[in-house]
């Protein structure tokens, strides 16, 4: 089950009160208005005394706009209809539900404001760990199961959900109880900096927009610096990825997050001309045909070893990659209680992902630095 679970995650967030006139222009008296680059599922507008998230792809395909409020202490909304939830800022207790929310909470240093999670042992980070055994951050269950009573008891001002499909009964549930809930949409992103902008999305709660705002500068100055460098190399070298599930072959699709950063890595992945940013259903006979002979091979499900590539099918032997000993993936760096580190952390820190795979791709372009994510197959 554990493997399944982690195959398609490859494929694979009373006082008297003034009101106040709402307006769909940005207040000028606002400290700090921040300007989303590269996310392509959330704006955030400002106005007198409340901010507007609206969430435009909270899952695939989606045609549903959420509007969240997000509304100082003492300011009541004109018409609070309008919003899909309203949230008191900054907020000081919340729950999230998935492990790529913990690194926008701890990088914005309010990971002590984290108070529940649904299945704990998925969270690798050794910070967050210490709040776990400490036990300042309760179980919830399962995150299409969550434990309401828990979470109500735990009062939190802000729950952090994500749907696959729009029908979460569980995040239903809770919103009857008067627990303001949230969707994020950070996992719909198919740009690298897109994803790693949504730390300007938990930052709007907190009032932390320009920490955010300096945290991302700086993950996107080394991203693109990376970038520049990779282009540098002499060599290209062809890409496999993916591996075989119940007989089929799965692997990213030409527009990916996973394409996206072998193409700015300077690699030339095989199946780049395909459409679609989520994976490839294939035949065997196919990839072997296509990927017979490429260099490098990338992110072969969850194994993490050589040997149990060539147990589970004699056919992995055949690819150059497996012979020439270059397989990579990330299956390796777990936290204390399993959970991949990749998982939680890659979509924030793209800049580290791309300098790992860098590393493989060109070595001598980054000869100092250390595989953080990836590693060779043993």
């Amino acid at each position: 089950m554990q493997k399944s679970f982690l195959f398609l995650s490859f494929l694979i967030l009373i006082i008297s009160c003034k009101e106040i006139q709402e307006s769909p222009s940005i207040v000028q008296d606002i400290n700090h208005t921040p300007k989303i680059e590269f996310a392509k599922g959330f704006d955030i507008n400002y106005h007198d005394g409340f901010k507007v998230i609206t969430l435009k792809n909270a899952w695939p395909e989606s045609e549903k706009v959420f509007k969240y409020a997000l509304v100082e202490k003492g300011v009541q909304l004109v018409s609070p209809e309008k919003y899909d939830a309203i949230v008191t800022i900054p907020i000081k207790k919340i729950v999230v539900t998935s492990t790529t929310h913990i690194p926008s909470l701890e990088m914005l240093g309010v990971d002590e404001t984290l108070i529940g999670f649904p299945n704990l042992d998925y969270i690798s980070s050794e910070k967050t760990r210490e709040r776990i055994h400490g036990g300042f951050i309760k179980e919830l269950g399962e995150n299409e199961a969550i434990n309401t009573e828990v979470l109500i008891d735990l009062a939190p001002d802000l729950v952090v959900g994500f749907a696959v499909d729009g029908n979460n009964k569980t995040l239903n549930t809770i919103k009857k109880t008067g627990i303001p809930v949230v969707y994020n949409g950070d996992w719909t992103e198919t740009s690298p900096l897109g994803k790693a902008e949504w730390i300007k999305f938990f930052a709007a709660f907190y009032d932390k927009e320009e920490e955010a705002d300096r945290l991302f500068h700086e993950i996107k100055t080394q991203y693109q610096d990376a970038k520049v460098l990779a282009q540098q190399a002499e060599i290209i070298p062809t890409i496999l990825s993916g591996a075989m599930y119940k007989d089929v072959w799965y692997l990213p699709q030409g527009n990916s997050w996973a394409a996206q950063f072998i193409a700015d890595a300077n690699g030339d992945y095989l199946w780049k001309d395909t459409d679609g940013t989520g994976s490839l259903s294939l035949n065997l006979e196919s990839v072997l045909e296509e990927g017979e002979h490429a260099m490098i091979w990338i992110g072969p499900s969850y194994y993490t070893k050589l040997d149990q590539l060539k147990e589970a099918h004699a056919v992995y032997q055949e690819f150059d990659a497996f012979k020439n000993n270059q397989v990579y993936s990330f299956t390796n760096k777990k936290g204390e209680t399993g959970g991949l580190l990749y998982f939680e952390l890659a979509p924030n820190r793209p800049d580290i992902v791309l300098k790992d795979l860098i590393k493989i791709l060109h070595p001598d372009l980054l000869p100092d630095h250390e595989f953080y994510f990836f590693g060779k197959l043993e």
